[in-house]
Parts: C-alpha cells; sequence; structure tokens
C-alpha cells in the first residue's frame, strides 16, 4: 500500500501503484506535486485590444505564461470570475497547461478548423483569437447543455466567425469530408491529470474508466480523420497520463492510417516526450508526441500529438448556397430558416438583397457602426425565424443538423423593428461605434445586474463599456439608459 502525506489529494491507490511503476525514480517528484498549490491561469481575449490596456486595466497582479503569449498566471485569491471585465470578455479562465493544445494547433486566419470535442470552448475561444475574425471554424459538441455553455462563451469573447454545432463525430463526417484545414480533438478521458485541480475527478477513476476511455477515443479518432483534408493536421490531446489513453491510441491510430505520421513542433525540449516504451507497439516517432507533467511545468497533467495527413491541396468543397425562397431546416431551435439569396450591397455581403440594405442600414444609421468593423467580419446575410446572422461564407448548409449558433447574431425582428443583438455588442471595439458610452465600475455592476443606469447618452441604443470593453446594449432616453443586458447572463454580484 502506497501512503499519502496528509497534504496530498487523497488519490486512488491503483492509480498511484501504476505510476510508481511507469515512473520509476521520478515517482516521488511527481508525488510530491500533490502536496503544492495548484496554478491559476487566465487567458488575454486577442480580438479585444491591446495587451497594453489589457494589463493596464487589470486588478489583480500577472505573472507571464512561458508557452502562450496571450496566458497568464495569477494568484488564488483574485477571483477574476467575479469581475465585470470577464463578463465584457476580456480574459477566459483556463487551466495553464490546457493552452498549451491550441499553441500545438498552431492556427492561422484563413484556415477551415474544427474543434470536434470543444465545450466548454477554453480551446475554441483561444483558436478563434488567433485565427483573427478570418476563415471558419466551427466547434462541436455532443452534449447539448454543455454545448449551451460552449455557445454562450464563444458569444462572450466576441467571436464572429464561429458555428457552434452540437452533433455525434459520424454525422460530423458525414457533412465534412476531406474539409478542414485542422481538426482538434480535445478527447474525453479518465482526466488524470485534473486530480489535483478536480479532486471528485480522483473519486470517480478506475482502471475500467480508463479502458472505455481508450475505446471511444479510437472511435472519435476514426471519424475526426476522414474531415481532414490533404495536407491537413489531425491534433489529439487529453488531460490524462494513461498510455493506453495517450501513446496506445495514437498509436494504434497510425498503424491503422498509413496516411498519417506524426510531426515534430515547437515545444521539444519545453514539454517531455512521450513515451515508447510503455505501449506494446509505439507508433513511428511517438516520442515526438508531448508530455505535459505537474512536476516539470507550472500546470497540470496533459498529452498532445500533431499528425500529418499526407497529399497536397484538397479541392475546396463549394458553399451550398440556398437558391431564392429556399428554407432548410436547422436543428436548434426549430424555427430556424435560411431566406438566403443572391445579391450585394455595399457591405459585399452576399444574402437576399433587401435583406442585406436593411441590415447595413442598421447597423450605420441606427448602431454608429462604421466601416472598421464592416472589414472584420465578412460572411452572408442571413435569416432565420426572426433573427439575422452573419454566417460564415465558406460554411456549407447545415440542414437537418443540431446547430446552436450558425454565425455572428446581429440583429432581431420585433414587430417591423429591428433590434441588435447581444452577440454583436460583444464583437465591437470603442473605435467601432459612434454610439459607446464608458461606464465606471459600479455602473458596470448595476449594469451586469440587470438595473438602469442614470447617465446622459445621445437618445437610441447605446454601447455601454467598461475599460474600453463592450458589456452589452442599453437603449437611452430622457437621462437613462435602459438595460438590455440579456436576462439569462445577469449576475448578482
Amino acid at each position: 500500500m502506497i501512503n499519502m502525506d496528509d497534504k496530498r489529494t487523497a488519490l486512488p491507490e491503483a492509480f498511484l501503484e501504476r505510476m510508481q511503476r511507469l515512473l520509476g525514480s521520478e515517482y516521488e517528484a511527481f508525488a510530491a506535486s500533490y502536496e503544492k498549490q495548484r496554478q491559476y491561469g487566465l487567458r488575454r481575449n486577442l480580438l479585444k485590444g491591446s495587451e497594453e490596456t489589457f494589463i493596464k486595466g487589470m486588478p489583480f497582479p500577472l505573472e507571464r505564461i512561458s508557452w502562450v503569449r496571450e496566458g497568464y498566471y495569477y494568484d488564488a485569491g483574485a477571483q477574476p470570475g467575479r469581475h465585470a471585465l470577464h463578463e465584457a470578455g476580456a480574459y477566459y479562465i483556463q487551466e495553464p497547461s490546457a493552452m498549451a493544445v491550441a499553441e500545438i494547433v498552431s492556427p492561422r486566419p484563413g484556415e477551415r478548423i474544427l474543434d470536434l470535442c470543444a465545450a466548454p470552448g477554453g480551446k475554441s475561444t483561444q483558436i478563434a483569437g488567433k485565427m483573427q475574425g478570418c476563415g471558419l471554424l466551427v466547434s462541436n459538441e455532443v452534449m447539448g447543455e454543455r454545448a449551451r455553455v460552449l455557445s454562450q462563451n464563444v458569444e462572450r469573447m466576441g467571436i464572429g466567425n464561429c458555428v457552434v454545432c452540437s452533433e455525434s463525430p459520424e454525422r460530423m463526417a458525414a457533412l465534412f469530408p476531406a474539409f478542414f484545414d485542422r481538426v482538434l480533438v480535445d478527447a474525453p478521458c479518465s482526466g488524470e491529470g485534473m486530480f489535483r485541480k478536480d479532486e471528485a475527478a480522483a473519486g470517480e477513476w478506475n482502471p475500467a474508466a480508463v479502458e472505455m476511455c481508450a475505446k471511444r477515443q479510437a472511435l472519435i479518432l476514426e471519424e475526426a480523420a476522414k474531415m481532414v483534408k490533404p495536407g491537413g493536421a489531425l491534433i489529439y490531446s487529453t488531460c490524462t497520463f494513461s498510455p493506453e489513453e495517450n501513446e496506445g491510441t495514437v498509436s494504434a491510430f497510425l498503424q491503422a492510417h498509413e496516411e498519417y505520421s506524426i510531426e515534430e513542433t515547437a515545444f521539444e525540449g519545453i514539454f517531455a516526450p512521450g513515451r515508447a516504451e510503455w505501449v506494446e507497439a509505439p507508433g513511428e516517432g511517438i516520442e515526438h508526441t508531448l508530455r505535459l507533467w505537474p512536476h516539470l511545468i507550472r500546470g497540470e497533467g496533459h498529452y498532445a500529438a500533431k499528425l500529418r495527413k499526407r497529399g497536397g491541396a484538397s479541392e475546396k468543397l463549394p458553399t451550398e448556397e440556398p437558391s431564392e425562397g429556399a428554407a432548410p431546416a436547422y436543428g436548434v431551435p426549430k424555427k430556424i430558416q435560411d431566406n438566403g439569396g443572391a445579391g450585394k450591397t455595399e457591405w459585399s455581403i452576399p444574402g437576399d438583397k433587401k435583406l442585406c440594405k436593411l441590415t447595413e442600414s442598421f447597423l450605420r444609421e441606427e448602431l454608429g457602426i462604421g466601416g472598421a468593423w464592416m472589414e472584420r467580419h465578412s460572411g452572408r446575410i442571413t435569416k432565420f425565424g426572426d433573427h439575422i446572422y452573419l454566417t460564415p461564407e465558406e460554411m456549407p448548409s447545415l440542414s437537418g443538423f443540431r446547430v446552436l449558433r450558425p454565425g455572428l447574431h446581429l440583429l432581431t425582428e420585433k414587430k417591423n423593428r429591428f433590434e441588435p443583438a447581444h452577440a454583436l455588442a460583444r464583437t465591437l471595439l470603442r473605435a467601432d461605434t459612434q454610439r459607446g458610452l464608458e461606464i465606471t465600475e459600479p455602473e458596470a455592476i448595476s449594469y451586469l445586474r440587470g438595473e438602469s443606469l442614470l447617465c446622459e447618452a445621445e437618445k437610441g441604443w447605446t454601447v455601454l463599456f467598461y475599460e474600453g470593453y463592450a458589456l452589452g446594449y442599453g437603449k437611452a432616453s430622457g437621462g437613462q439608459i435602459k438595460n438590455h443586458y440579456p436576462k439569462g447572463l445577469r449576475k448578482s454580484f
């Protein structure tokens, strides 16, 4: 029996015995890491302002994380989740080692990228920041409730080029054959790497769960591989130490897929290598996969492998443009329908000609949104029921699919008038609109609670900013701003 110090998290005995067997002389350093305080991290939103503005506005000290330029450690007592800047999408709270995965994905503006197991959205929002609004990001989560959390986080971070789905890997593969430049599979796993962070996960662990997770991971990878275009990359990651779920899963995949090979990354020498000796038939190059250990870095446990698919650029899958009057149904909500057609406006956005003109006119004249914002956002204008979206142009038809977010929600039509969507506000920088108002911290807290504000502002729709970050819309009249912060998002702090 392996006894643990009282200071250590009560970990499963079978888990400790296996780690001791695997790590040998390194085990004591590994076990001692559980006596130490876990590391807390957050990541600056690259879509919202400069690093200088971010650092200046933060109410607590930060220390940079070495492997991600926008990542920072913070002290445990800071409570960044209970701050107006968090609600404004200035940053995303994320475990430091988890930030390494999107760095390994290495997304580029203009690419088509899939995050297949995306909830709650840490890696998707990090990828989106690096894409800078250019290209297509599809974030999928099969579990409905988790998918809703994912969609909320995408909206909070002000991401415009993301479609959020809730479908099985099999259904996704049928829709997107050889479509994506990069596919991330942050696979469901036994969670051993998060035991220091989540004691409940440690209590639920057992060897049978490891075996079950490995089988499920193999099935997910099989479908994910179908969606990578020739020359593209498939990135596999877990937050567990189990060789069966890491080197074992990757090795078995390589044996079945000769078109894939392990690609070296810039993080070799920064993170520990994969361990070929821990699996019976290691794939070629398995030592170039990466392990993040809590006793070697300031973070929890992770594993990542970057796989390259052989071949050159594939043929571009054409976007399925609906014909005039076509109305393919989307899964969520049921009333969603696409009424797009041919036509252009000065904004150079395809879609129903009349709808495009009305949308652009409202954005410019009623919301004071200028050309800088329009230069950063492209797509096709589509109407789903009473809701107007800007859908990424490269997104094919999702008829029959469960879609929570078919792009950027711009406007809602109510009794022959438009109202701006909360998602639109979250994409705005201070320079994007002439109808913005900077408010104080007490006013920001009141606004997030759903309260009206006593402020002088031009009559009409007004975006409320705190420290330069957009919180949402209000409507000004008679020295008062009526609160339009969504009721479901309002806070009690």
